[in-house]
């Protein structure tokens, strides 16, 4: 006979049905895995054979074999323990058949019989969902698995527990699923002081999902508004905190199985390889730049960055998606995210400072300028220097507006904007292109002649061109206009010379 438990493996953000097939036969004893199965799954005979020997049964004299079908596609990951072990609890006749044929089943072993938390568990319970089916899966990862829906799970603690259930020996109690707490401390945007101008291009960008690049000296608080910008943007939706759950799961970043609530907050340091900010590695997993979907990646000390991986974030950046491409991996993964990037003028910084002049001006600067792509820039809609607040100044100034102010008023302009484009399947102002920007961004006489000569003053490109108009038309859902007037067209241009 031969036993089957269903499984599941990832190719990208798609989840693949597997099928396990536990066969028992005389001859030879041994133990073989079968079915491009990589370290980490041909391991499993071990893991398995003393978990099984921790809760009293022990691998019988036969040659037994185990195939992971189907056998073309690759195998990676520890969570085939599990389903290994099930397929030969029903092989030696301790476990029936019927009782696992319902059920996708993913978990680590520990030696001692234990259930060790798995990555990948939220889209594999959604795909076993859609299948109509139940999912078997550590204990540690039942609240994550509850997010799925209304289907049967079995999150046991360790091996013995799970075959007591099956065996109606004891009963298991089915997971509650757990978000994460709102708006975790973060600060809030009252801490900025001052800086009037950077916190308005900020709230510009929170309201159409621009990218924004702030330059200034060291200490004028650059990095300070990149961190407080996530108070100011509105909660994840439902289909949006699934999704970058989702993508978490799959990196293993899924914090005890706790849905993630707010927008991702990414700020890698200036030392990632291009596989750690588009993903990649052996397994191709997910980059810095899927881990912020749908929130904000972070790049401090800008022109720091090896410049082949800030090229490698012009493709993400303009469809919102990065594919991954290895010898044996050919993997798409979502990267809609806000790039909020900060820079110092030159090396030391100090370039526009009039009391600590760069002594190397203006070499210094443009050295440190040009490591920068012209058509990375290009896709920066917002660009805005920076001017340092007087220490002194800082306990003079008044504290602004609280994030939750900002955040109301950002609200609202990303209401307008779903709202409009519902139709087209896009949300934000920064989303649209083609025909269907230029029908949103219709200017008048005078308003047109203007933009013209501007372009060509400025020698902007036709996308720097259709980025001004993304960021123009944000600009006028702040204002609550239909139509792009002037002063915001201006206000538009002004930025995209920083």
């Amino acid at each position: 006979m031969v036993a089957r438990v269903r499984t599941s493996s990832f190719y990208g953000m798609d989840v693949l049905d597997i099928d396990v097939q536990v066969h028992l036969a005389n001859g030879v004893p041994g133990f073989q895995i079968v079915g491009l199965a990589d370290k980490a799954v041909a391991e499993s005979r071990e893991r398995v054979r003393s978990a099984l020997h921790a809760i009293g049964m022990a691998l019988p004299p036969k040659r037994i074999t185990v195939n992971l079908s189907p056998a073309d596609v690759p195998k990676e990951g520890n969570h085939f323990d599990l389903p290994i072990a099930l397929g030969l609890l029903v092989g030696m006749g301790v476990i029936p058949q019927g009782a696992i044929d319902t059920y996708y089943a993913m978990g680590e072993l520990a030696l001692d019989g234990l259930l060790t938390p798995v990555s990948g568990i939220l889209p594999a319970a959604v795909h076993a969902n859609a299948q109509g089916c139940g999912l078997i899966c550590p204990e540690g990862n039942g609240s994550e698995a509850a997010w799925a829906g209304e289907l049967s799970i079995l999150a046991p603690d360790s091996l013995v527990a799970l075959t007591n259930h099956i065996l109606q020996r004891q009963r298991l109690s089915p997971p509650q699923p757990l978000a994460q707490d709102a708006r975790k401390p973060r600060g809030d945007w009252r801490d900025v002081r001052g800086q009037e101008s950077a916190k308005r291009v900020m709230e510009i960008a929170a309201s159409g999902g621009h990218n924004v690049l702030l330059s200034g000296p060291p200490g004028a608080g650059k990095s300070l508004l990149a961190s407080r910008m996530t108070t100011i943007l509105p909660p994840l939706s439902p289909e949006e905190a699934l999704e970058v759950s989702m993508i978490h799961s799959i990196a293993g970043q899924l914090k005890e199985g706790m849905l993630i609530m707010e927008r991702p907050y990414r700020d890698p340091h200036h030392s990632a390889s291009i596989p750690a900010l588009v993903g990649g590695g052996i397994r191709a997993k997910p980059g810095e730049i899927s881990l912020a979907h749908q929130g904000i990646l972070f790049l401090d000390e800008l022109p720091e960055f090896q410049r082949a991986a800030l090229d490698s974030l012009r493709q993400p950046l303009e469809t919102g998606y990065t594919t991954v491409s290895r010898a044996n991996a050919h993997v798409t993964y979502p990267a809609n995210i806000q790039l909020v990037a900060a820079m110092n003028p030159c090396r030391c910084g100090y370039l526009t400072d009039v009391e600590r002049a760069c002594s190397r001006a203006p070499a210094c600067g443009e050295d440190y300028t040009r490591r920068l792509s012209g058509p990375l820039l290009d896709r920066i809609d917002l660009r805005l220097d920076v001017e340092p607040v007087k220490p002194y100044e800082l306990s003079r100034i008044a504290a602004g507006e609280d994030s939750a102010t900002v955040r109301a008023r950002v609200t609202r302009a990303r209401d307008v904007q779903r709202q409009r484009y519902a139709p087209y399947q896009k949300k934000l102002n920064a989303d649209i292109d083609g025909d269907l920007l230029y029908a949103q961004t219709a200017l008048d006489g005078p308003t047109e002649t203007f933009l013209q000569n501007a372009a060509e003053k400025l020698r902007l490109s036709a996308r720097g061109y259709n980025r001004v108009l993304r960021v123009a038309r944000t600009i006028a859902d702040m204002a609550e206009s239909e139509r792009i007037a002037m002063p915001h067209l201006q206000e538009a241009l002004s930025y995209r010379q920083g």
